[in-house]
């Protein structure tokens, strides 16, 4: 269902152009969810997110990367969701155009081997020997991993304040947050530009 948000886009801030595109599924083994979609007309910004039907806490869920089938594991992953790979000292935050979306651990791991690859590329062009050899470092024991060496103890941890994250496995340990987390937590941009009675 699309309609048009009667606000102006966050980013270029011209007004009649925010559409909100909801659309409600069933996530194998999540259960329903709406996924929720703010975009622009005009500058082409968008941000996605998943809520789930039932009520969320915040949480956490974290998996310890051990076996050739958690690299299979489900992660969704809300806009509001900090994920980090703690062994590696790698963390994503929310942003202003952060989205949500639905992977796997293995997917996950591309994500984060894209992004060490594009600031090894930028650093050699700045001349930064040891941060590039840090890069190449972490390359390595990434797609160590991808290829199914588990020899070193590695996590992928989800922070969610708003709860609509979930790992899907056997394995996967789900917590609550505690109140120094919340506290420290970014949540990123705030979809909430409508009331969940519109969806």
């Amino acid at each position: 269902m699309d309609s048009v948000v009667e606000l102006p886009c966050p980013i270029c801030l011209t007004e009649g152009k925010l559409m909100m595109r909801a659309h409600s599924a069933e996530i194998p083994y999540f259960g329903e969810h709406t996924q929720v979609t703010l975009l622009c007309d005009e500058c082409g910004w968008r941000q996605t997110d998943f809520i789930p039907a039932d009520g969320a806490k915040p949480g956490g869920w974290s998996i310890c990367i051990d076996d050739i089938s958690v690299l299979s594991a489900r992660i969704v992953r809300s806009s509001s969701c900090t994920v980090c790979i703690p062994e590696l000292d790698l963390e994503v935050n929310p942003g202003t155009s952060n989205a949500g979306y639905v992977t796997n651990v293995e997917g996950l791991l591309v994500r984060f081997a894209d992004v060490v690859e594009l600031v090894s590329r930028d650093l050699l062009e700045d001349g930064g020997d040891d941060a590039v050899s840090r890069c190449q470092e972490l390359s390595d024991r990434i797609s160590a991993l991808k290829n199914g060496d588990f020899s070193e103890e590695i996590h992928v941890v989800l922070l969610d304040p708003r709860g609509h994250s979930q790992i899907l496995h056997e394995n996967a340990v789900p917590r609550e947050l505690t109140g120094e987390e919340l506290a420290r937590l970014p949540v990123g941009a705030d979809p909430a530009i409508f009331s969940t009675d519109e969806i």
